[in-house]
C-alpha cells in the first residue's frame, strides 16, 4: 500500500528543453512570436559583446 502512494507522489520531470521553452513563452508575455524574435537576436548579441569585453578587460 505504501508503494503505491510513494508512486503517486513521484512527479514526471521536464526536461530542460521543455523548461527553457515554458520560461521563454513566459517571458515573452503579450509579444507575438515574430516580433519576439528581435528581442532575442538583442539579447544574444549584448551577451557576446559583454563576454568579449570581459575577456579584453581580462588581458
Amino acid at each position: 500500500m505504501a508503494k503505491v502512494t510513494k508512486a503517486k507522489k513521484v512527479k514526471k520531470q521536464k526536461s530542460i528543453e521543455e523548461t527553457l521553452w515554458d520560461s521563454a513563452n513566459k517571458l515573452r508575455g503579450s509579444v507575438e512570436p515574430s516580433e519576439y524574435k528581435h528581442v532575442v537576436l538583442g539579447l544574444i548579441f549584448l551577451k557576446f559583446a559583454s563576454d568579449k569585453f570581459e575577456e579584453r578587460r581580462n588581458e
